[in-house]
């Protein structure tokens, strides 16, 4: 946890900031703090590896004692709940230090149904979306000034997006997330530049008020109880001329998968109202980013005019040059590890590659499928992708068209490093 994180960090229940317990033990990498207890007027709070846990139960107390006996790696094994053999893997995962990937860690951390859908985050049709709407709302001057927070943010993939379009502006990006896994996947392999916070969004979100240019809510909303005091809480972040982001947003009066607790369109308007939030429909978003490279922000719908859209995009500003029409060119520089998409087989033979699309489970290809809008279901290509990539090398092997073509449709995809 970086000082600057602990600034902004407030108690959920009693509003008062935290603070580092001196009396009790602090273990630091450098500046970063990655073992303490944090305290308040009422309450104490763990920091585990480096991540503070802002909640008060069973598991984080017995974190605490941990941490107060010096046990620091005690305080990890507890605050990620892993039963003895998946422990014993996850041990051998951090002893091979840089020569573990995040697929091995997932398959460790979340074997489910979930773990499938992190694994191919990056080029399914609602991350498109949403990624593409944040790319356009940053252009907007003044967005990225202050802090960015990515609230439920999972394991980090708009936050690393996010972090790169912040790029070196004062202030930092924070992914905020219930689940302790998950932030430990973000913050050691999605989006390593994040500073994470794990707290619940059915209580009072642990940070100053106001601190935000830019806060973001993608897919989670709907999963949460308190629906009304989190909306209270994300426009109490929001700063005097701050953004809100809420992609894919399920509608009571559509079909979604695990669909949530939903509301109408005009519920979730209505809660966002002090905002005058603006509404957009996925399926358009989603056509204009396929076919066009486009972000129109300018075409809102009234949340009556919706009717049975399955999902949409919540976005609402005080700064006026949000709501605008943007190109959003396909981005073709790496920054991480360029990969061949994991949805792909991939079969060398002499010279040439053939990828092949193959979902990971006949619920996944439910769900995703429209993501053959731009993912080929076969080509073969004269190359060698089943060694390390090479940006440079490809465009030689391939030529610049054919290399931003493969790019522009996420068949080559720009991955987090030791992702695959």
């Amino acid at each position: 946890m970086d000082p600057s994180l602990l600034a902004l960090l407030r108690c959920p229940f009693c509003g008062t900031a935290l603070t580092l317990v001196d009396s009790l033990p602090v273990q630091r990498d450098g500046d970063r703090i990655m073992s303490a207890v944090l305290g308040c007027a009422c309450c104490a709070y763990p920091v585990v590896a480096g991540i503070p846990v802002v909640i008060a139960g069973d598991r984080e107390r017995a974190a605490m004692n941990a941490i107060e006996a010096g046990q620091h790696d005690h305080a990890l094994d507890l605050m990620l709940d892993l039963d003895p053999p998946r422990r014993a893997a996850f041990a051998a995962l951090v002893a091979r230090g840089d020569a573990a990937t995040y697929r091995e860690a997932l398959d460790i951390l979340s074997p489910d149904a979930e773990g499938t859908y992190f694994v191919y985050r990056l080029s399914d049709p609602t991350f498109v979306t949403a990624s593409a709407v944040l790319r356009a709302v940053a252009d907007t001057p003044g967005t990225l000034d202050g802090w960015v927070v990515d609230v439920c943010g999972g394991a980090g993939h708009l936050t690393r997006l996010l972090g790169e379009l912040r790029g070196t502006r004062p202030g930092g990006t924070i992914v905020a997330d219930l689940y302790y896994w998950k932030l430990w996947l973000a913050t050691r392999l999605t989006a390593p530049g994040a500073h994470a916070v794990c707290c619940d969004g059915n209580d009072p979100l642990p940070f100053a008020r106001g601190l935000a240019s830019l806060v973001v809510l993608s897919d989670a909303f709907p999963y949460i109880w308190r629906r009304r005091a989190l909306a209270e809480e994300l426009m109490r972040l929001t700063g005097p001329a701050g953004t809100l982001v809420m992609p894919h947003l399920h509608s009571a009066l559509g079909e979604n998968f695990s669909a949530g607790m939903t509301l109408t369109p005009a519920g979730y308007a209505d809660l966002f109202a002090p905002l005058a939030p603006r509404l957009f429909p996925d399926s358009v978003l989603f056509d204009d980013v396929v076919e066009h490279a486009t972000v129109d922000l300018t075409r809102h719908v009234a949340p009556d005019a919706l009717g049975p859209e399955p999902s949409f995009t919540l976005v609402a500003s005080r700064a006026p040059g949000v709501f605008a029409r943007r190109q959003v060119p396909p981005r073709t520089a790496v920054t991480g590890t360029l990969a061949v998409n994991p949805l792909y087989a991939v079969r060398r033979d002499g010279d040439t590659t053939t990828l092949t699309l193959q979902f990971p489970t006949p619920e996944y290809e439910e769900e995703f499928g429209a993501c053959r809008r731009y993912l080929p279901e076969s080509l073969t290509l004269t190359a060698n992708l089943t060694a390390p990539l090479d940006a440079a090398r490809l465009r030689v092997s391939l030529g610049d068209a054919v290399y931003d073509d493969l790019r522009r449709r996420l068949v080559l995809i720009d991955a987090p490093p030791r992702y695959c």
